[in-house]
Formats: C-alpha cells, sequence, structure tokens
C-alpha cells in the first residue's frame, strides 16, 4: 500500500498519523470491566481515572455511554514511555479501580 500512498515517518516519533493522541508508542491498552458502584458519580469516577492516567469511555467507544456500569479503560499516556510501561501503567490503574470498587457499598 505504502507504494501507493505514502506515509508520512519521522525516525523518532515513528509513523505521523492525524491524531496526536496516537503519536508515541501508540499503544492503546484496555480492558472491559464492570465499575458500577465507584462509578455512580461520574465526575468523580473520572477524577479517579485521571490519577492513574486511565481514559473512561463507553464500550462503544469515544464519546458513548456505559451499559450496565461497564467501562472501556485503557492507558491516557503514550508519549514518553515504552509499550511495556503504558500497560503496566493502566494494568496498575485498573487494580486500584478493582480495589476502590470492592471497598465501595
Amino acid at each position: 500500500m505504502e507504494k501507493k500512498l505514502p506515509f508520512s515517518h519521522d525516525d523518532r516519533l515513528g509513523y505521523l498519523t492525524f491524531c496526536p493522541t496516537n503519536l508515541g508508542t501508540t499503544i492503546r491498552a484496555s480492558v472491559h470491566i464492570k465499575l458500577p458502584k465507584i462509578s455512580k458519580n461520574i465526575e468523580e469516577f473520572n477524577k479517579i481515572a485521571a490519577k492513574y492516567n486511565l481514559q473512561v469511555r463507553g464500550t462503544a467507544g469515544e464519546h458513548s455511554d456505559s451499559v450496565g456500569g461497564i467501562y472501556d479503560v485503557s492507558n491516557k499516556r503514550r508519549m514518553g514511555l515504552t509499550e511495556f510501561q503504558a500497560v503496566k501503567e493502566m494494568y496498575d490503574g485498573v487494580v486500584e479501580l478493582i480495589k476502590l470498587e470492592k471497598k465501595s457499598q
């Protein structure tokens, strides 16, 4: 395909895309997880997620709503860290969300 349609490439940044959030490793690790208790207050839930550099969306993608308290939770940071670090950061954040969900009543 690249023979007919050239792709923008930078030696330091890699392949360049139309979305700046996809610069860097471009890895987006995500899980679908049910968090009905801590997500009751969506503003507070988003603050908690931000604390762990997580992005929260509905399971149908960006700008979609959650159904049944199930969310797509992924790493927010993609630049300045390795693929391993990005996945580990997401994993650690999800572990904390699970702990908070279990403690909530």
